[in-house]
């Protein structure tokens, strides 16, 4: 199992910078990649930001050159993945999630997600 748990949301000005964390536990060695998704009031849950195992990156156009997302967690050590946001604007406000797919047992992959953490945007 592979428990996901967020935090670091806030209320921030408009060109301001938070740093969200996701912490995991359980068994993070099997992680193969992770997400972090954001839903505003009234709207989907979008996807912000990905990386692989490889380290490969991903970003929605709305983010990019603006959030950062570090590496998967590797063990009880090192057990933190963060989301860098700079330059935040009104448009970012939402309930961000973690995501984590692991490899439960082989052929067998499961997903995990943490539990939000609100973020607001406004001067």
């Amino acid at each position: 199992q592979v428990q996901l748990v967020e935090s670091g949301g806030g209320l921030v000005q408009p060109g301001g910078s938070l740093r969200l964390s996701c912490v995991a536990s359980g068994s993070i060695s099997s992680i193969y990649d992770m997400r972090w998704y954001r839903q505003a009031p009234g709207k989907q849950r979008e996807l912000v930001a990905a990386i692989t195992s490889g380290g490969s990156t991903n970003y929605a156009d709305s983010v990019k050159g603006r959030f950062t997302i570090s590496s998967i967690p590797r063990d009880n050590a090192k057990n933190a993945q963060y989301l860098q946001m700079n330059s935040l604007k009104p448009e970012d406000t939402a309930v961000y999630y973690c995501n984590a797919d692991w490899l439960e047992r082989l052929g067998v992959t499961r997903s995990s997600w943490g539990q939000g953490t609100q973020v607001t945007v406004s001067s």
